[in-house]
């Protein structure tokens, strides 16, 4: 842990590019009881009952079956309720607390358990849960209706629900305000441009439980590396990023759970603080 501490300080005793950047992904809500999506148990992996994920979590898809995927969305909205922000989001939450602006969170998560743990300073890349905007695009983003409630898996949309769902200014279907796989990148809904620029600004980008599966992740991580940032990447395995950082002098991997050094990280942050780095 020796090259991690020499980073920290040297991070901290910056002027410019100065950011510590945390890149997060469905391993860190784990232990909150929230499925991972590529991990052997994840989501995408089993898929659903009828469908593979790259054809149901589309919109293409949604264009066509709306009522069953906003049912398989209430159905999601229901566990990440029942969920709680673990020890690793109580972390981030904290860090955010001692470094200030200096601090950044880049979540592909849309679970909200990094708010509910205290962070604000987030962006949320694959979107969000808590809002829907109309699925032709002619309204700014909006609320979650108050109506929605989580559902079983079977459990089917009262009318009132459906109701909610239709765009007040076009009457067409509203949609979650996510990121579908035939969807792409942008400002509005993902914060492309201004995750890139915190890239780039960052002296240091923890990967955290996230594979790298999208492109803008690579993005981020390659971005943070070309403007002379270290990249440190905790995961419990071999992802899109080892390839990426193999042999890069400013990159680190680090093979462990996220529960198990973001603790670490957290001290020496505090220590090095303390002692005026």
């Amino acid at each position: 842990m020796n090259q991690l501490n020499d980073i920290i300080e040297e991070v901290l005793s910056k002027d410019k590019r100065n950011k510590f950047t945390f890149l997060t992904g469905a391993g860190i809500s784990a232990d909150s009881g929230v499925p991972t999506y590529r991990g052997s148990d994840g989501i995408w992996v089993k898929g659903t009952r009828y469908h593979k994920p790259e054809e149901f979590g589309t919109y293409k898809y949604f264009k066509e079956n709306q009522e069953e995927v906003w049912q398989y969305i209430l159905f999601r909205k229901k566990m990440i309720e029942n969920a709680k922000p673990n020890e690793s989001h109580k972390i981030l939450a904290n860090l955010e607390k001692i470094l200030g602006d200096r601090f950044h969170l880049i979540t592909q998560n849309i679970d909200n358990l990094h708010r509910r743990a205290g962070n604000k300073n987030i962006y949320e890349v694959h979107g969000n849960y808590r809002e829907v905007k109309c699925s032709v695009d002619c309204k700014e983003i909006l609320p979650i209706p108050n109506n929605l409630t989580g559902k079983d898996i079977e459990e089917e949309l009262r009318k009132d629900e459906i109701d909610s769902l239709k765009c007040p200014e076009c009457g067409n279907w509203l949609r979650p305000n996510i990121l579908w796989f035939d969807e792409y990148y942008d400002e509005k809904t993902n914060k492309k441009f201004s995750s890139l620029k915190v890239a780039k600004n960052s002296g240091v980008l923890f990967i955290v439980g996230t594979s790298g599966a999208t492109n803008l992740p690579i993005e981020i991580a390659r971005t943070t590396l070309k403007y002379g940032g270290y990249v440190v990447d905790m995961n419990i395995e071999d992802n899109h990023f080892t390839e990426l950082l193999k042999d890069k002098k400013r990159a680190i991997i680090v093979r462990e759970r996220s529960s198990d050094i973001l603790p670490i990280i957290k001290e020496q942050i505090e220590k090095s603080i303390e002692q005026g780095v």
